[in-house]
């Protein structure tokens, strides 16, 4: 669905290449997690696949049509959640009307089960909300839109303990076979329930492009002992409880579930590839 092939980007007035002849593919029906440290252009990836940056060299096709274009056929199956955004002074109601000619598939239905979920009325007044309330809000629009590609950038920023977990499970409900998203993120224990697919970020290079299938097959996620170390081991962090570890998956061995803090700092240590 999103191919990027041999792309190079800097922004203007600067020296250092944020991507130099990078290439990634994406298909649909997947969750993707975007993680990496600050600087490594999480959120230019977003950007440069929703059409809004343009490449140096190289291309972002979504669908075989070139992001750059901006094509009307394209953005209307595109929406972006970037992670500061402003809300009219106006109502949801009257928002979504605006909306609705951009975004032919919109689902009421939808932006309602959305709104019931995160405990939200269905009239509302878009500046009258908290910080946490509009993002919620705007989630639940993206959601609606019923877009193919939905682009999420720390999501999960201002959100309370509750809200973090109502995020989880609509994203999930809402899912669909021919759907993708990009959840570009540092609040990796937000959302690593939620998805089945992990991209890890250095500058200019993809360290790890795995499924979550393919990490869990390979590795175990658990809580040990001093005594219970071995040479399994990948990755270990002391922790008051004992040492969290990310090691080798035996043969015979139950699959854990992932624990994406540990499998982040192993990567970008080189200790994972």
């Amino acid at each position: 669905m999103i191919k990027i092939q041999d792309i190079s980007y800097r922004y203007p007035g600067q020296k250092q290449q944020v991507f130099d002849h990078f290439s990634l593919e994406l298909t649909e029906n997947r969750i993707y997690g975007l993680l990496g440290k600050n600087g490594t252009g999480k959120s230019t990836l977003l950007y440069l696949i929703a059409g809004l940056l343009s490449p140096k060299a190289g291309s972002v096709c979504c669908d075989n049509v070139a992001a750059k274009e901006r094509q009307a056929e394209m953005l209307q199956e595109i929406f972006l959640v970037s992670e500061e955004f402003e809300m009219p002074a106006i109502t949801l109601d009257a928002y979504v009307k605006l909306l609705l000619p951009f975004y032919p598939r919109f689902s009421h239905e939808m932006l309602n089960h959305c709104l019931e979920a995160f405990e939200l009325p269905k009239q509302l007044r878009l500046n009258a909300l908290s910080m946490g309330q509009k993002k919620k809000v705007y989630m639940s629009i993206a959601l609606a839109a019923n877009t193919k590609l939905l682009l999420m950038d720390e999501p999960t920023n201002g959100l309370d303990i509750p809200s973090k977990s109502q995020f989880r499970k609509v994203v999930a409900e809402c899912m669909s076979d021919d759907r993708t998203i990009i959840i570009s993120t540092h609040q990796v224990h937000d959302v690593e329930q939620l998805l089945d697919h992990i991209l890890i970020l250095s500058e200019r290079e993809m360290l790890l492009n795995a499924s979550v299938g393919d990490i869990t097959d390979r590795y175990v996620f658990e809580l040990r002992t001093p005594g219970n170390l071995d040479d399994t081991i990948v990755y270990a962090e002391p922790s008051l409880q004992g040492n969290l570890v990310m090691a080798r998956r035996e043969e015979g061995q139950p699959e854990t579930l992932v624990n994406l803090e540990l499998l982040f700092n192993a990567v970008t240590k080189g200790l994972v590839k």
